[in-house]
């Protein structure tokens, strides 16, 4: 296979930047270094910046297009066919896919069980060579549910689990401390009248009192059972986060205050924020503005959580306010393939995986050009 050669560009490794050129072969880069290429069809990037691929840790965006519209079953092939090619073009290399573990069936909303057959459908299309990217699987424990057990007993350590989140979205605490904007949300997501949404908060509260210990144990066991990386989700106090600690969390996923976040910057875990939060200048939920910690020092990994392309727009909007491109480029890349010990890939070093964005910025905002993934042009 021919050498694929970028040359005249501005090259940005985990801590430092420079102008040059870099080359790939079979896949892989095989060199990197200051000076400009003279080859033959070597590809001028005209100054344009190269970056590792960008690393997704967590996102919605494959249920997106499962369920484009409330009770709309999408075809499932198509739906991850949208969503990776998606993902390609924004410039993300790697995705950790985000299923939810554990079904709720109740009157007015029903989280049905989906993760095992869709899993199955994404592997296929994997090992027939249907995929642009690269995709592990994050399987979102919920505690506040019914069948997690049975669920996660599904899966095997052959599964590509790269990551298991021990979530519990029981009403009045963590994410949605606040109960209006719980209403707010789940009223216009699901159209609840308000004897409705009290029902549902009353139905979520009598599985957490019936399952959340039994089924928080399981999802710690499981994690460990397939080999994965634990991550709690939505740590609010200090306390929450010895208890993460306790289970060997290594990520904590959209901590919702500064105290939470502070917490786990003193036991070495993870700090990792949306992106949207980020862009948009603070939660939808009325939790901690990701950019407060990132002033702070505590925020290690951006994830682009519900918009694809809002990942590399809040690398380049933390390398404005850190006046640091490379640590900036860091959260989305080197930080997270580090959380999952992925060892092969988020970092522009000799011997890694050739995965690259092409990235200009126009009036300041950051556009993709070009797209590789293991030194195939992906978008």
């Amino acid at each position: 296979m021919q050498d694929l050669i970028f040359t005249n560009a501005r090259i940005v490794c985990e801590s430092e930047e420079f102008t040059g050129t870099l080359v790939v072969r079979d896949g892989m880069i095989a060199e990197m270094d200051t000076g400009r290429s003279q080859v033959a069809g070597a590809l001028d990037l005209g100054g344009d910046t190269l970056i590792p691929g960008l690393v997704e840790l967590h996102t919605d965006n494959l249920e997106r297009h499962m369920e484009p519209r409330p009770k709309v079953d999408w075809p499932h092939a198509a739906a991850i066919l949208a969503h990776d090619a998606e993902l390609a073009s924004a410039g993300i290399t790697t995705v950790f896919d985000a299923l939810r573990i554990g079904s709720i069936h109740a009157k007015n909303t029903t989280y049905g069980k989906y993760a095992r057959s869709v899993s199955h459908e994404i592997m296929q299309l994997r090992e027939k060579g249907a995929l642009k990217i690269s995709h592990y699987l994050h399987l979102r424990g919920e505690v506040c549910s019914e069948t997690l057990e049975e669920e996660f007993a599904e899966f095997t350590p052959e599964d590509r689990v790269g990551l298991v989140s021990l979530m519990d979205h029981t009403p009045g605490q963590r994410q949605f401390r606040d109960l209006s904007a719980l209403k707010t949300y789940v009223q216009k997501k699901r159209s609840m009248s308000d004897a409705d949404f009290e029902e549902h908060v009353d139905h979520l509260l009598n599985l957490r009192e019936a399952n959340g210990t039994r089924h928080e144990a399981a999802t710690v066991r499981e994690a460990a059972r397939l080999g994965a990386v634990l991550a709690s989700h939505d740590d609010t106090t200090a306390d929450h986060v010895e208890v993460s600690r306790g289970y060997g969390v290594r990520v904590a996923e959209f901590p919702t205050t500064i105290e939470a976040a502070q917490a786990c910057k003193l036991h070495g875990i993870a700090v990792m924020m949306g992106a949207p939060n980020l862009i948009r200048g603070g939660s939808h939920s009325g939790n901690v503005a990701a950019h407060e910690l990132a002033s702070r020092g505590l925020l290690d990994i951006i994830s682009s959580d519900y918009v694809p392309y809002a990942l590399l727009s809040s690398a380049f909007l933390l390398a404005d306010l850190w006046d640091d491109l490379p640590r900036a480029i860091s959260c989305v890349t080197a930080a997270p393939a580090r959380a999952v010990n992925l060892d092969d890939r988020g970092r522009l070093a000799v011997g890694l995986h050739a995965d690259m964005v092409r990235v200009a910025r126009i009036e300041g905002t950051p556009v993709v050009r070009g797209v590789w993934c293991h030194g195939r042009q992906v978008g």
